[in-house]
């Protein structure tokens, strides 16, 4: 595996891990992981690469070795630390970016806040989430209330083997090797509930409990929408046919086509085999789309 170093800045009041992969002068690319994901989880998309990058990968606050709050996130703060991190490694320089789930939202969102900022964008199921409607808004905000009274907690598993074959059930596409390699990154040591809600200490998922609370503020589509129409750069879509992401698209139809119509220039690729954690299943072909895409 390609060696990774690790970084911290303090930005936005918060002290951000960021994971560094390749030579500082060849062509620099940011790596953005998605939701109860950490940076270390593109291992084996950078160990497929062909060419030689400079890679930025940050762990977002709350997740990996960056800071955890222990309070409810809002997911603005994310692209405040987006700004200041690509201000800190690129300057002036128009970006490349590749993002997963979360990561690829905050990308597509990001480009259309900053377009003149973004060379080009990969996508990797990251084209937002349900829509909500207004009526939604008092079960919302009693759901928030009650869960400021009642923080929440992550399960604990035994040990890391344990947590791996977590992972290796809930992805029918992830091998047991790279299953392990994620248990000692995406787990951590630390207190939590068993499936009875009683506390244990033990290994548990390495992000704050408090990105598992749910957001008082509704997620609004249209918002989403009127600023990927002020996206410049050329977008790629890259989605897992066996996805449960696709799935939950095809439930609603006609959404998929309507958020794809709202970037002027955007392709999509397809990778067969592969869940939502496409990086996972498939990373040499995931690898190849992106380097073509940022090659070309």
């Amino acid at each position: 595996m390609l060696p990774s170093r690790s970084e911290f800045l303090d930005l936005n009041g918060v002290r951000l891990h960021i994971r560094r992969w390749g030579r500082a002068d060849a062509p620099t690319l940011f790596l953005l992981h998605g939701w109860m994901d950490v940076s270390a989880s593109w291992q084996f998309v950078v160990d497929a690469l062909a060419r030689e990058w400079n890679i930025v990968a940050p762990d977002w606050r709350g997740f990996g070795q960056s800071q955890w709050l222990n309070r409810p996130y809002f997911f603005a703060e994310h692209m405040g630390d987006l700004v200041a991190i690509i201000e800190r490694y690129a300057q002036d320089e128009a970006v490349r970016i590749a993002g997963h789930s979360m990561g690829g939202i905050l990308g597509t969102l990001y480009a259309g806040i900053r377009p003149q900022r973004v060379q080009r964008l990969v996508s990797l199921e990251g084209m937002g989430i349900a829509p909500t409607t207004a009526d939604m808004a008092p079960a919302r905000y009693r759901q928030w209330l009650d869960e400021l009274a009642q923080p929440p907690r992550m399960h604990v598993y035994p040990d890391r083997q344990a947590f791996a074959r977590r992972l290796l059930k809930s992805d029918p596409y992830l091998s047991e090797d790279r299953a392990e390699f994620l248990s000692r990154h995406l787990a951590r040591i630390g207190d939590g509930t068993n499936r009875q809600g009683e506390a244990r200490h033990g290994v548990i998922w390495n992000g704050d409990p408090w990105h598992k609370a749910t957001s008082p503020y509704l997620f609004r589509l249209e918002e989403s929408m009127a600023i990927w129409r002020e996206v410049a750069c050329p977008v790629l879509w890259i989605s897992g046919r066996q996805s449960w992401i696709v799935r939950d698209f095809a439930a609603r139809p006609g959404d998929w086509e309507a958020r794809r119509a709202c970037f002027a220039n955007l392709q999509e690729s397809w990778i067969d085999n592969a869940d939502h954690m496409l990086h996972h299943d498939q990373p040499e072909q995931v690898a190849a789309l992106i380097e073509d895409w940022f090659r070309t």
